[in-house]
Formats: structure tokens, C-alpha cells, sequence
């Protein structure tokens, strides 16, 4: 697993071998992250089931201004803690806990984010809960704010009344999904 582009284009990352993750394939990072390019640049980055951190390390290699990096593996946050001390990267926050009490502190906290990325385990309903938690907390995302949603299970994004879906890629079984914050609201 390398970072695909940006500063630390190149650069090969340690985590495929962490139990209970599958980090995302480079292909469909590489897509994904052409998507993002125009969001990306001086953003607030939330990974909130981050696994080896692949995908916030891209986020800020490509000039995300900060990034959050959340699991609630050991294991994950030694495997992020290292990929952030071979690079060198000073932009980061890592915190060790589950995706609800994170998201719990970051609201409580006033924390805003850009992007927020979403690829929990599979055949679980993590996406579901986070979506709920974010759509119900709206202010969490950035007016311009983007949730990227990574899955291999049918999820019914039309409950989710503040957001809205801007961008639908399938890779075989997996389908990632961005979703927009909808413009009903004032912060």
C-alpha cells in the first residue's frame, strides 16, 4: 500500500496485515482522490475508522490542513503512529476509540470537518450509526462538507434528511458513496 500522490506520492505504507481491516485498494483510492481534488486543499479531515491511516495520510499529502485519525484497534493506532513517524507528519491528531464516543467528543468539542471518511468494517451497521450520528449533528460537517462512504452493503442514504448523495462509484462489489451536506441550514 503506497501514498498515490502528493507530497509522499510513493511512499509505502505498513497495514495490510491488521486484523478485522481491508485497507482501500490504491485503485480505488487513486479514483477517489481525483474526485476529492477540489476539497482537499487547507480542509479539516475526519477517518474515522482508520485502519493503518492510509487514507488521512493521502488527504494531508495532497494538503489537508489537519487530520484526524480515529480506531479503536491497538493494534491500528500503533500501525497509524508509525506510518506518521516514517513520514514525518506533524498535522495529525490520533485517537484512540469507538467511532460514536469520537464523534461524541469532536461534537461536544465544536470540531467542524471538510471531509469526513466513513469505510467501517464490513457487515456491520457502523456506516449506518456514524451517518445517523452526523446527520442528526449536522454542524459537525463543514457547509461545504463532504462524507465519503465506503461499503459493500445497501444502505438507503435517502433517511439521512441533511445530506445528500453527490457521487456514486462501484469497484466490483464495493461502492463508495460521497455525500454532501444539504444547504438547508445557517452555522
Amino acid at each position: 500500500m503506497k501514498v498515490i500522490s502528493g507530497k509522499y506520492k510513493g511512499r509505502t505504507l505498513k497495514g495490510f496485515d491488521i486484523e478485522g481491516t481491508r485497507p482501500t485498494m490504491d485503485r480505488v483510492k487513486e479514483s477517489v482522490f481525483a474526485m476529492l481534488q477540489d476539497y482537499i486543499k487547507d480542509s479539516v479531515v475526519l477517518d474515522l475508522y482508520s485502519g493503518s491511516g492510509n487514507l488521512a495520510i493521502e488527504a494531508v499529502s495532497n494538503g489537508a490542513l489537519r487530520a484526524y485519525l480515529v480506531d479503536n484497534s491497538k493494534e491500528a493506532i500503533s500501525v497509524i503512529k508509525d506510518n506518521i513517524k516514517m513520514l514525518n507528519i506533524d498535522n495529525t491528531i490520533i485517537e484512540k476509540a469507538d467511532a460514536n464516543t469520537a464523534l461524541d467528543h469532536f461534537m461536544s468539542n465544536n470540531v467542524v470537518f471538510d471531509i469526513i471518511f466513513l469505510d467501517p468494517p464490513y457487515h456491520t451497521n457502523e456506516l449506518d450509526k456514524s451517518l445517523s450520528k452526523i446527520n442528526d449533528n449536522i454542524k459537525i460537517l463543514s457547509i461545504n462538507g463532504i462524507i465519503v462512504c465506503e461499503t459493500e452493503i445497501e444502505i438507503d442514504y435517502s433517511k439521512y434528511d441533511n445530506l445528500t448523495i453527490y457521487k456514486t462509484r462501484n469497484y466490483g462489489k464495493k461502492v463508495v458513496n460521497i455525500l454532501k451536506r444539504k444547504k438547508l441550514y445557517i452555522d
